[in-house]
């Protein structure tokens, strides 16, 4: 049996990309585009860390922005680093891999450089390392913040479409956390882990005997683990081990609890991505039955986008 614990988060498609699939306009690019400040344009003192000139947090969920280094005159010799980082909560930051500016000095600064943030956390600043001299410079990030009036509908869309595609392909699409529950262990050394797209992260196998006495398995030492990619993840026995023997708790006494999906938006292949929209077009359009008599769910087109991706194990 497999119990949703955690959700996803974060949809294969964006807002932007639904909106261009549907052709919405939104408004003036004017409208649609906001430029946040995260570090003042001024000149910044010799620091030798990435805190002193900590820029502000700028939300970014389920946007597009693109960040700006804009530098004035740097002083003689003196040289600045900057860098994109992320965080959940607008509180801890870490950085951004591929985040990180082309170094300013005094053979390049007066000019601006432009970064398109592709990362998935909620909120990004700037960070910048100034050595030698000070430097003029400030950061903005630009923000795509188009609205549509029925946006909340294309919210439930989004995912909607996202759901049925993980029905028919039997895969969950973008990370979330699941609770796989057996009620023996296998006859051989595998225990084969639905969805696809295993993530180690937070797998935990324990098991429950007759009196309620609950015991949580160790990794490496009693189990190892198979991400096997995109196709399905597999829990195995270490060499010259076997699966506990115990008297089974009689309701659901071996849980498994595991984070599937890709990880990213741009992981997610783009088939799948042109399938979601696809269906999101169709409902956005009809709100129900096509005009032909046909479900949105039945279409053609999006069933052959999905066909080689469909895992065909039943669990």
């Amino acid at each position: 049996m497999l119990v949703l614990k955690t959700a996803a988060t974060l949809e294969p498609v964006t807002m932007d990309q639904v909106k261009m699939q549907l052709n919405l306009d939104t408004g003036t690019l004017a409208d649609n585009l906001t430029a946040y400040q995260s570090m003042p344009l001024a000149s910044h003192a010799i620091a030798d860390n990435y805190t002193t000139h900590a820029g502000a947090g700028v939300s970014v969920i389920g946007k597009e922005a693109i960040v700006n280094l804009i530098s004035g005159t740097n002083g003689a010799g003196g040289t600045n680093d900057t860098k994109i980082q992320e965080s959940d909560d607008n509180a801890a930051f870490t950085d951004w891999t591929g985040g990180a500016f082309t170094q300013v000095t005094t053979l390049n600064d007066n000019a601006t450089q432009e970064k398109e943030y592709t990362g998935t956390k909620a909120y990004i600043r700037t960070v910048s390392k100034v050595l030698v001299a000070a430097c003029v410079f400030g950061t903005e990030i630009i923000v795509n913040e188009a609205t549509a009036a029925d946006e909340d509908l294309l919210t439930s869309l989004i995912t909607a479409a996202r759901e049925h595609v993980e029905d028919i392909t039997r895969r969950a699409l973008i990370t979330q956390t699941w609770d796989y529950y057996l009620d023996a262990f296998p006859a051989g050394n595998a225990i084969i882990i639905p969805l696809g797209n295993l993530q180690t992260a937070d797998l935990t196998v324990k098991y429950t005997d007759s009196d309620g006495t609950e015991t949580t398995m160790t990794l490496t030492t009693d189990y190892l683990i198979e991400t096997n990619g995109d196709m399905y993840g597999r829990i195995v026995l270490p060499y010259g081990e076997s699966w506990p023997s115990f008297t089974p708790y009689p309701s659901n006494p071996i849980e498994i609890e595991f984070v599937c999906g890709w990880t990213t938006q741009a992981l997610v292949p783009y088939r799948i991505k042109a399938a979601i929209l696809m269906l999101i077009a169709k409902l956005y359009e009809s709100r129900g039955e096509d005009v032909i008599g046909q479900s949105v769910y039945e279409d053609k087109t999006v069933m052959s986008l999905l066909a080689s991706l469909r895992m065909w194990r039943e669990f």
